[in-house]
């Protein structure tokens, strides 16, 4: 796909570390996107830089060694070589809708929007894991509504930020560079909100884009299980304390450490009903927390100084997508040779969607495949939205056009607004 006139130019920065696999298919996602002017960045350890390699798109990727256990760290050396005028976030195991870009470009077309974010699918690819939140200085959220077909623009103040999901989130670079890119004192989680929280100091306009949309397949790492359940909570701890420190009054640090752990123990003590994790590991788990915390009220936190500009110049990435969209559709009984023939158009770069629906009401589940299809199964009578009745009564083509139009826009089948 070749950029249209005046597209806004955007880096995407991918930071891998152990999750090789989870890259390749984030990989494959970024090749197709319905845009034609972004470059990609990986931030990766030996590990993520071989998938890279393996991808067949190497010599079009920035590629960054990084071998430190730091996303923030991390972040920043993907932003001194991005080029872009917006910088895109996007975690290894998350794959974008092929609109993302597109979407993100029409918030970003207001010279004044300064953060931008999209909705996050959860792992069914169907249920949302985020939409919408304000954050406070506590770094507690609380979630706002919005239109989930409109892009909706909201003004920050001090201490009351709009939230951006790490794996879905996207700033204008220049703002970035303003207020000196992440914060490497939060070496995992609070980053972004960190980040968010500088920018409300400022009264940036954040957008919100629901269409902009990533799914998000959480894969184990050193922090969580593959199922998301937590495996150390040390950093987690550290960097509430360094959150509270940079933004917080001190003498709310206790209560909100209070409220934000007592948060933790509640989940963990779901994890532990629903039998994810054992009884002993609660304790360990919250322990970690605590000490955590400790560290992070005496870690070192130095002064953020502006970025400079890029290093590198922009390296457009050349999207696989070609040709017109394709919807397929078959029953469950007939599902083999359907997916061996969406993969081969895939192959050749259209851009597929493979309904599969059965004579049933199972719940209806999407994912991208390595190939770069986008399969969507189910029961012909299922559910697909949270909104859905338990039991929908559809003929087969019916439901095909239902979900064909209701995912159009986030797959670039339909332009943006």
């Amino acid at each position: 796909m070749q950029p249209g006139p005046a597209q806004i130019r955007f880096s995407v920065i991918v930071v891998s570390r152990g999750r090789g696999d989870a890259l390749a298919l984030c990989l494959t996602g970024l090749s197709r996107l319905a845009y034609g002017a972004y470059e990609i960045i990986v931030v990766a350890d030996p590990d993520g830089l071989a998938a890279v390699a393996a991808s067949g798109f190497g010599d079009e990727i920035k590629q960054v060694p990084c071998s430190q256990a730091n996303i923030a760290a991390a972040r920043n050396l993907g932003l001194r070589v991005a080029a872009g005028e917006v910088v895109a976030f996007l975690d290894d195991d998350s794959v974008p809708e092929p609109g993302w870009l597109a979407h993100l470009a029409t918030a970003f077309a207001d010279c004044d929007v300064a953060a931008a974010g999209g909705f996050v699918r959860s792992r069914n690819g169907i249920s949302y894991q985020f939409t919408t939140a304000a954050v406070d200085a506590c770094g507690e959220t609380r979630p706002l509504a919005v239109d989930g077909a409109q892009i909706t623009c909201l003004t920050t103040r001090p201490g009351d930020a709009i939230k951006t999901e790490g794996t879905n989130m996207a700033f204008r670079r220049s703002v970035l560079a303003e207020v000196g890119g992440f914060d490497p004192a939060y070496r995992f989680y609070l980053d972004d909100v960190d980040l968010n929280m500088r920018l409300a100091a400022r009264h940036c306009l954040s957008a919100v884009v629901p269409l902009a949309e990533v799914h998000h397949h959480p894969a184990a790492s050193a922090t969580r299980e593959g199922t998301g359940v937590a495996r150390d909570l040390h950093e987690v701890g550290a960097s509430t304390a360094v959150f509270l420190r940079r933004h917080c009054p001190a003498a709310q640090h206790g209560p909100a450490i209070a409220r934000l752990r007592a948060a933790r123990r509640r989940t963990l003590i779901g994890h532990m009903i629903s039998g994810r994790l054992e009884p002993g590991q609660v304790g360990r788990l919250l322990a970690g927390f605590d000490a955590g915390v400790s560290a992070g009220f005496i870690r070192k936190c130095g002064n953020l100084l502006p970025l400079p500009a890029a290093v590198a110049a922009f390296r457009p990435f050349r999207s696989r997508r070609a040709g017109a969209p394709l919807v397929m559709a078959t029953r469950r009984f007939r599902w083999r040779g359907k997916l061996e023939q969406a993969e081969q158009f895939a192959r050749e770069g259209r851009p597929v969607t493979l309904f599969v629906f059965s004579l049933s009401t199972l719940y209806h589940r999407v994912a991208m495949t390595g190939s770069g299809v986008w399969v969507q199964s189910g029961g012909t009578f299922g559910k697909s939205q949270r909104s859905d009745k338990a039991v929908n009564v559809w003929r087969f083509a019916s439901r095909v056009s239902h979900e064909a139009g209701r995912i159009a826009r986030q797959r670039g089948n339909a332009p943006p607004d």
